[in-house]
């Protein structure tokens, strides 16, 4: 994961202009369309809904809103600086989560992936904390259409520059406005990402994909056998 330093130095760039889109509460502030992904991607339900990589704990109002009681893991201090007030979250990293195995009935994972370097053991963890028939939510940047190797500064017509095997860490971006040219990302291939949740004994369930005329999110659900 991202180590806490990174996060800790961009958390307020990162609550006061990253979120201000969606903030506003607007399609216009939504253009990757992450309320929609994660209204239907985690449904309405009860119990406890676990954030990993929470944040700022932006994402929490809706995730009570669908009925779900949410509450947060986060790496960076500075960050949950910022969430107070949103949910009850603790300081702890995602590969070792202080919550009890078998014991929560949802994970939501949102646009974190790439911050993690070890997404496999996070998805991991997560199967160990879910409940049998619990479900993981992953929404994050779409692998194939995003990262160091795509130029998105034409939304008509993505360019996707060799890099997508790779499989790397990096700073290089399009663009200087966004989270990976200020402290860089981890880049996995879309079978090694859908993988995680097989080799940690998930079944896929549904996808989705925000944003066009090219996605730069994916979404996926994920059930842990009961």
């Amino acid at each position: 994961m991202a180590t806490n330093a990174a996060y800790d130095a961009i958390a307020d760039w990162y609550e006061e202009e990253l979120l201000a889109g969606l903030k506003s509460g607007t399609p216009d502030g939504d253009p990757l369309d992450l309320r929609g992904l994660l209204r239907t991607m985690l449904g309405e339900g009860s119990g406890v809904c676990l954030e990993v990589g929470c944040g700022t704990g932006f994402h929490a109002a809706q995730v009570r809103t669908q009925g779900w009681y949410p509450l947060g893991v986060e790496l960076s201090g500075e960050m949950l600086r910022h969430a107070r007030g949103r949910l009850t979250a603790a300081q702890a990293d995602a590969v070792r989560l202080p919550i009890r195995t078998g014991s929560v009935p949802a994970v939501l994972a949102m646009m974190v992936h790439t911050d993690m370097p070890d997404y496999p053991a996070v998805v991991a963890e997560a199967a160990r904390v879910l409940r049998p028939g619990g479900v993981l939510v992953h929404i994050g940047v779409h692998p194939c259409f995003c990262g160091g190797f795509a130029d998105r500064s034409d939304r008509e017509a993505v360019v996707i520059r060799p890099g997508y095997l790779d499989g790397h860490w990096t700073k290089s971006s399009w663009t200087d406005k966004g989270v990976r040219a200020k402290i860089g990302s981890t880049h996995r291939p879309l079978p090694e990402l859908l993988n995680a949740f097989t080799a940690a004994g998930l079944a896929l369930e549904r996808f989705g994909e925000g944003d066009s005329p090219t996605p730069a999110v994916l979404a996926v659900r994920a059930r842990k056998p009961g």
